[in-house]
């Protein structure tokens, strides 16, 4: 018994070693106002000018604990690009989406460090600058909103599940289940795409180009951050990108997935994912394919 025990425990291991294997903590990577911590997945060989996919966990998460749930190594190995798996130790380890500083450009919080991660990558690795992504679940979900909001000068587009708009916090005590205001993640703080759309522009007031692309899904059975955020999702990224809804398309990309599709379908996409609580289920597939990176 205590030899299998032994050996139980050595598999589980050596397991861990090699699934943290491809993961490497960066130290001295720029400014880091709010004492974030990097993790990087290089791919096996790297493109000339790879591009990066900044991947956020979730409340109570790691970036290591997200590698795990979402994982694109087989897809970076193939094209060569890089994702980032960032952590925060603050809050119940969820993401500041809720102050001033989080929601001003360069403003010091969470969202600054997080782009002076990306800023480190472009360097080292001679990184395209034109195709850096985030994505993320739940808090990391909420983050890759303010990101897209926040520095639309650095990002090209997002990806992310079960998550609120930017904006949707502003103001809250904190941004975890604990210090949060309820009401964003109940699905009362309710606005117009124009308002949603303004207080974004309020975040990077400078900023006259064009938003990032976003892809957002969301379960029906979402009652803990509450399936009624999608569609403030969709109404503040409508506003930004300037583009209407056109129609929806049933069991896409599976059974039970309605894909709402707005304009033409390049700039903004949600998927309304029936009977699925929190957290919708990455695809990580539809990731690099919305990112171009398929």
């Amino acid at each position: 018994m205590h030899g299998t025990t032994l050996t139980g425990l050595m598999a589980v291991l050596l397991s861990l070693s090699a699934t943290y294997a491809a993961l490497t903590q960066v130290t001295g990577w720029g400014e880091n106002p709010t004492n974030l911590e990097m993790a990087v997945s290089l791919p096996s060989k790297l493109a000339e000018k790879p591009a990066i996919i900044l991947a956020l966990h979730y409340c109570g998460g790691t970036g290591p604990a997200y590698y795990q749930v979402a994982n694109y190594d087989s897809y970076a190995n193939s094209k060569g690009f890089i994702v980032v798996y960032p952590s925060t130790k603050k809050d119940n380890n969820c993401w500041d989406v809720a102050s001033q500083k989080t929601l001003t450009h360069n403003g010091g919080g969470d969202s600054n460090g997080l782009v002076n991660m990306v800023k480190y990558l472009i360097e080292k690795y001679n990184a395209d600058p034109t195709k850096v992504y985030a994505t993320g679940s739940s808090s990391g979900c909420m983050m890759t909103n303010v990101l897209l909001a926040v520095y639309p000068d650095v990002f090209a587009a997002g990806s992310c599940y079960s998550g609120v708009a930017a904006g949707c916090l502003a103001g809250s005590p904190g941004s975890s289940p604990q210090s949060a205001d309820p009401k964003c993640a109940s699905g009362q703080n309710v606005k117009t795409g124009e308002q949603w759309a303004e207080e974004a522009k309020a975040m990077y007031p400078g900023f006259n180009g064009s938003y990032p692309r976003m892809q957002t899904f969301h379960g029906t059975a979402d009652h803990f951050v509450d399936y009624l955020n999608l569609a403030e999702q969709l109404k503040e990224w409508s506003a930004l990108l300037g583009v209407e809804f056109t129609k929806n398309v049933t069991n896409t990309p599976q059974a039970g997935y309605t894909q709402m599709v707005y304009g033409d379908g390049t700039k903004l996409v949600g998927y309304s994912a029936a009977n699925v609580g929190h957290t919708v289920p990455v695809h990580t597939q539809l990731d690099v394919a919305w990112f171009g990176l398929a």
